[in-house]
């Protein structure tokens, strides 16, 4: 058991903390150096290695490495022909991109409630939004813990489903003893740089799904032929096909050659951030003013993508946005992961959405907050936050 840390020192910080910050070694420093010095920093044999790696990390088939998680969620929806007319239920408790790609694919986007202890998304509320129009599901791993897979694969094939699963914050995460992206499924993974490992910006589609990959490769690069990138090298044809119209959604050789050397650290880093989340839990574990993140109640290995505490207004004279701007005016940074999507305007105006529509993800939105956690944050920093959070739990308490 993790002893908490402690809680008595207070002193007022003299510098920012960030809430999160990269873990850039000299590996990656030096293979950003020899990309730069050989001339090729576009897509090339980096960018081959990395996606080769990181299939294997997880255990996935086949694999395509793009600019970004969104890119890549876009790509997967196309892919799998999702388009005007058709439905996709995501859950409204994830980052904005994940709506915003349903309707550039020009479907419509369907919610599902969430369970407010995990933050997962209710199998059962997915099953009771399925309609005669809907063509995939989208449930999102969130902040490093898995969605309870087998009902929702279940689900795909009673009603020929598919699913695609966001899993931005799922690089390293385990469902049952497997890998996120060892399923079979389509899954989108995140290199932002708050993510568990990064490659500055980028991301990753993985499937079991040839023909998928297939398109999804010819989409994210102008609808050219597969490995069209070669043509530049001696032993490449100028010579390339357009089977379709594209995007320019590939990744570059320079941010593989930061990805290729964070990939081996990724499970120390979960380890690392494991170990921090479990410092937080047991100093907060008596403290009236945080609800604390839960685990899934089935077997899962949490990525700690995020540590996620919620803000129990009944019990301060402050709100949770009041609490941020307590701790910002202590140096400690901290995030907002994430404003429930039905609560934004346009998804607001556009479907009529109100905030009670999703109670579970409503009353999740409006208390969640993410405090600093990443492999390098020492222990006399989280100290302050901590101590800090007691601070102003105690000066705000009813």
């Amino acid at each position: 058991m993790t002893e908490p840390a402690p809680v008595s020192r207070h002193a007022e910080r003299t510098s920012f903390l960030p809430f999160s910050r990269p873990t850039i070694g000299d590996a990656e420093i030096a293979e950003v150096i020899d990309c730069l010095r050989s001339g090729w920093i576009t897509t090339g044999p980096k960018v081959e290695r990395f996606t080769s790696d990181f299939a294997a990390y997880v255990g996935g088939r086949h694999a395509s490495a793009v600019s970004s998680a969104t890119a890549g969620l876009h790509l997967a929806l196309m892919a799998h022909g999702i388009g005007p007319g058709d439905e996709v239920i995501t859950s409204p408790m994830t980052f904005v991109a994940t709506l915003n790609v349903i309707e550039l694919a020009g479907a419509v986007p369907v919610l599902a409630d969430i369970d407010r202890r995990t933050l997962q998304i209710r199998v059962d509320d997915v099953a009771r939004r399925i309609g005669p129009r809907t063509r995939a599901i989208v449930p999102v791993h969130f902040v490093g813990q898995p969605v309870d897979l087998d009902p929702v694969l279940d689900l795909a094939r009673t009603h020929g489903l598919a699913v695609i699963e966001d899993a931005a914050h799922a690089a390293g995460t385990e469902y049952k003893g497997k890998r996120i992206g060892s399923f079979p499924t389509t899954s989108v993974f995140s290199f932002h740089p708050n993510k568990n490992i990064t490659t500055g910006e980028g991301g990753m589609v993985v499937t079991h799904d040839e023909a998928v990959m297939s398109r999804v490769a010819l989409l994210k690069f102008h609808g050219m032929s597969r490995d069209a990138w070669k043509r530049f090298d001696r032993a490449g044809s100028p010579r390339y096909d357009v089977a379709l119209p594209g995007y320019k959604y590939n990744m570059l050789d320079m941010q593989a050659a930061l990805g290729i050397h964070q990939l081996p650290r990724l499970d120390a880093f979960i380890d690392a951030r494991r170990r921090l989340a479990e410092r937080y839990q047991a100093a907060f574990r008596d403290l009236d003013a945080l609800i604390l993140p839960e685990p899934v109640p089935y077997p899962a290995r949490h990525a700690w993508h995020l540590y996620t505490p919620l803000v129990n207004v009944d019990a301060l004279t402050i709100d949770r946005d009041a609490f941020m701007a307590e701790l910002k005016a202590r140096n400690i940074g901290v995030g907002l992961h994430y404003t429930a999507a039905h609560e934004f305007s346009y998804y607001r105006d556009r479907y009529g959405w109100c905030p009670d529509d999703y109670p579970d993800a409503h009353f999740v939105s409006d208390r969640i907050l993410s405090l600093p956690l990443y492999p390098a944050l020492r222990d006399a920093d989280q100290d302050d936050v901590i101590a800090a959070v007691h601070d102003i739990a105690q000066r705000s308490a009813r």
